[in-house]
């Protein structure tokens, strides 16, 4: 033991960095926690757990996060085909890469794409990493949560996600 508290441990959050890093430079693959926890050295169960007290959120949604910022990069910055970039971003399946960004964003790709297009003018001297930034999805919550939430088909709203 190291004498510190959970999550406060400087060689673990060292450990999970790495893996975070690993997401953010190849997120169009496959992370699975097994994959995770071995990039960080631990434990399957443990790197599950210490992740989401580090950063706030589980590594499955961390990485969800990635594709759709990249997605909507691509789709704000290349003539790429939403199929193109459904598939550059590490998704298995048009239909899930669409039906998950509009979950998470609240619009389709298609709808994101127009929308940038008209707006282009007024990002041109934004660095685009402000942009990417202000653009991140907010996955607060699971989006099967955010999905049944949507639909209506919850008892109440003062539920709480289950981890």
């Amino acid at each position: 033991m190291s004498g510190y508290p959970p999550g406060e441990d400087p060689e673990l959050l060292r450990r999970l960095l790495r893996a975070k890093d690993r997401m953010d430079a190849a997120s169009h693959e496959a992370w699975p926690v097994e994959r995770l926890a071995s990039v960080s050295g631990v434990s399957e169960a443990h790197f599950a757990r210490s992740f989401k007290q580090a950063f706030g959120v589980p590594p499955h949604r961390y990485l969800l996060t990635r594709r759709i910022e990249r997605a909507t990069a691509l789709l704000r910055d290349t003539d790429l085909s939403i199929t193109e970039i459904a598939f550059h971003t590490g998704w298995e399946s048009l239909g899930t890469f669409g039906r998950t960004f509009r979950d998470i964003t609240g619009e389709s790709p298609s709808a994101i794409r127009a929308r940038a297009k008209a707006a282009a003018h007024e990002l041109g001297r934004v660095p685009a990493c402000i942009v990417s930034a202000a653009h991140r999805p907010d996955l607060t919550i699971a989006v099967s949560e955010k999905r049944r939430r949507m639909t209506g088909d919850i008892k109440g709203s003062d539920e709480k996600e289950v981890p």
